[in-house]
């Protein structure tokens, strides 16, 4: 016997072999190119550069290309709100500086006044008050920066109720009736209606406070506020009718953004807070908030909540 292989069998394993290290030669190649291809588009996820398709046919890793910028669009999308949040937090922060900057500066003032002892005891009891009011209006500011920051996260639980109105309405007056009688505004409501509205009464008493805050700041002493109900199909209309200084109708729009404050009345006190505020929590409770207005002739906010359901 012979160690050699048959003439047939070498002529017929050299072919073969060829072909496996060809073969074999293909694989490494193509597994090299397919981890060049997944190097590339991770790198394109890093650098936020676009996610070709892959050159090869294959449908595993055209599969994992489109995965990958699913992936990339995903973390594109976090990355922009993330933005948009830190420049809301930085408009914020700007925004609560402005605010708070002059009632601060009033009460460093009034404090300057208090200690020096040639004020009389009738001037320190004059800028005590002064103070009062200052340190209450920089509360106010918080207390509504705090607030309005909860609604736009979400992070308030916020539940509405088949409620009457008339309640609601009444807080709302309570907290404003010294500063109308004050200035002898006479507030009128003109129904006796109380209807059942959904709405959350702590809230809603909130927007009926501010819109009747408002009405009092920019009406003359003397002027008059009217209240008045009217029931619809699905929703009822409160409105809130004062004699001040009216809107023009080009800021219907305006007034209820973040802060806005008219060149009309920037030299009346004010945050531009409330509107906004108001707006916000209506529309946690499906309800809407509409102004017309005629300038020096006075304005109407109407609040539109929704009927009970039967």
């Amino acid at each position: 016997m012979t160690d050699q292989l048959p003439t047939w069998l070498t002529a017929w394993l050299l072919p073969l072999s060829l072909t496996l290290a060809l073969f074999a030669g293909y694989l490494i190649f193509r597994n090299r190119k397919q981890y060049r291809e997944i190097d590339r588009m991770l790198d394109a996820v890093l650098t936020r550069q676009p996610i070709k398709r892959s050159d090869l046919q294959e449908g595993g890793l055209s599969a994992l290309a489109g995965k990958s910028k699913r992936i990339q669009e995903h973390l594109l999308l976090e990355i922009e709100q993330a933005e948009q949040e830190k420049e809301q937090v930085k408009q914020l922060i700007a925004n609560m500086s402005h605010q708070l900057k002059t009632p601060l500066a009033n009460v460093m003032m009034y404090e300057e006044l208090l200690v020096n002892p040639a004020v009389s005891p009738e001037q320190q009891a004059h800028f005590l008050e002064k103070m009062h009011a200052q340190t209450a209006k920089i509360d106010w500011i918080l207390k509504s920066l705090f607030k309005m920051a909860k609604l736009e996260q979400n992070a308030i639980d916020f539940e509405i109720a088949p409620l009457p109105i008339h309640d609601t309405l009444m807080d709302a007056l309570n907290t404003i009736y010294t500063k109308a009688k004050q200035k002898q505004i006479q507030i009128e409501l003109e129904t006796k209606k109380n209807p059942v509205l959904l709405h959350n009464r702590q809230w809603t008493a909130e927007v009926f406070a501010n819109l009747l805050e408002n009405a009092v700041k920019y009406t003359d002493a003397g002027g008059k506020i009217r209240i008045t109900i009217q029931s619809l199909e699905m929703y009822t209309q409160i409105s809130f009718s004062d004699t001040g200084i009216g809107i023009d109708p080009s800021e219907y729009q305006a007034i209820f953004r973040r802060f806005y404050r008219s060149k009309q009345v920037e030299n009346i006190e004010g945050s531009g807070i409330g509107l906004y505020l108001s707006k916000m929590i209506l529309e946690k409770e499906l309800g809407y908030l509409t102004v017309e207005s005629q300038a020096g002739k006075g304005s109407c906010f109407t609040v539109f909540l929704q009927n009970r359901k039967n």
